[in-house]
């Protein structure tokens, strides 16, 4: 269960937002979602232990419980704690869920989860490199749709869409910047487009950012961890987690880290300049970079048998890459400090095939004393961390109230729009 107020340290406050932090409506809210988030953690538990749980008095957590029980949100059934009769306090399970869909320069994949961070239903689509916007968001709305009967659920029950995209993802526009890794997207209000496509509110973030949240909230790291997730691709991004928030930066273009140059006169990159980490560690550099060998590798599925069975080729072109990659660790370890970096993204079942050469580049570009204090580990999550971590954003900006109210099963309530 992920820490409370664990979300991503950017943005604005939209209009039509709840009222501010001090009030009282607010201070309400927020009790509200400790009891709900205690008892979707921790299972069924008696008022005794939510007022030890949540750290509220036993005043108030009665009279939550009264309320969220008067409006059908909880049950309660008899039990006996330390001898005496109690009521066991239990949520009503209305189906609630969260969509996340992860949309990549190849692929997109869509999971639906519950309020307890279970996934009940998943599926993903290879797309055509360089696919326009519309190619991308009709195979989102397909992958949703299966998702969603693999779930046995319906558009009624979902509270909303997490979208993670590959590039730069401008907060303040809302729209995706230049040099992302799917040009034919730039420019675009991906929110607004999907929102109006999918019928669904939507919320948009960049896939390293939202792999980090994943870790969060499906991993082993928790509150006040200061950790970085570095998502490998066909890109190169970089999602930072300072005391268990994501932080973004200023417009959200924090952790743009395949963009330092590590090559003076290098090979240009798709940003215009030169030497950029891109340009020799991400997925597309690997393979263009094996282009020469007899019979390349022409996915990166491929690269990684060939490096795993020990290809000589292929092992060089990983341990450049990990070799470059550290170099530009070191010097975020020496700037940051984090108390671990998780590798993540298809190449992260290489092991030490890549973290070998990662560590002696992150060895050589900062101090010892960092290298003594750092973690350096492939990410857990795999493939799945950046449409998990998009769910988790829905989850977390979620009112009690949404998460487990009624569901609306009427004609006008969340249906695709086609």
């Amino acid at each position: 269960m992920p820490p409370e107020d664990n979300g991503v340290s950017s943005g604005p406050t939209r209009p039509g937002s709840p009222a501010g932090p001090g009030s009282q409506s607010a201070l309400r809210r927020e009790n509200v979602r400790r009891v709900t988030t205690a008892l979707a953690g921790d299972g069924p538990a008696t008022q005794a232990q939510l007022t030890r749980v949540t750290g509220l008095s036993a005043g108030t957590v009665a009279s939550i419980v009264h309320d969220l029980e008067a409006e059908g949100r909880l049950k309660l059934s008899p039990t006996t704690s330390s001898g005496r009769r109690a009521l066991l306090i239990h949520l009503v399970d209305t189906g609630r869920v969260a969509a996340g869909i992860d949309i990549g320069r190849a692929h997109v994949r869509a999971i639906i989860a519950s309020p307890t961070h279970e996934i009940l239903g998943e599926a993903v689509r290879r797309l055509p490199v360089g696919h326009d916007a519309d190619t991308g968001i009709a195979a989102a709305v397909e992958v949703l749709d299966q998702a969603l009967s693999q779930a046995d659920r319906t558009h009624a029950h979902i509270l909303g869409a997490g979208v993670g995209i590959p590039g730069p993802f401008d907060t303040e526009t809302g729209r995706i910047g230049s040099g992302a890794i799917l040009p034919e997207w730039v420019g675009l209000d991906i929110a607004d487009r999907m929102s109006a496509v999918l019928g669904l509110p939507v919320q948009v973030g960049n896939d390293a950012n939202l792999g980090a949240l994943a870790h969060l909230g499906w991993g082993e790291h928790s509150a006040g961890e200061n950790f970085v997730f570095v998502k490998i691709g066909t890109g190169i991004g970089m999602g930072l987690v300072v005391d268990g928030r994501v932080y973004t930066g200023h417009s959200g273009l924090a952790g743009e880290i395949g963009h330092s140059v590590v090559i003076d006169q290098g090979a240009v990159c798709r940003c215009g300049n030169r030497g950029c980490l891109e340009t020799v560690a991400s997925t597309a550099a690997m393979l263009h970079a094996l282009s020469a060998v007899p019979k390349p590798p022409s996915t990166t599925d491929e690269l990684v048998e060939r490096a795993l069975a020990g290809d000589i080729a292929t092992c060089r072109v990983v341990e450049d890459a990990g070799a470059s990659l550290g170099k530009v660790l070191g010097q975020i370890a020496s700037i940051l400090n984090p108390h671990t970096i998780l590798i993540g993204g298809p190449l992260s079942v290489l092991n030490g095939h890549l973290l070998d050469p990662i560590m002696r580049g992150l060895t050589r570009h900062t101090v010892p004393d960092i290298i003594d204090t750092t973690t350096v580990a492939m990410a857990g999550l795999g493939d799945r961390a950046e449409a998990l971590g998009a769910a988790l954003s829905v989850l977390m900006a979620a009112d009690p109230a949404d998460l487990y109210g009624p569901v609306d099963h009427s004609p006008s309530g969340l249906e695709v729009s086609r």
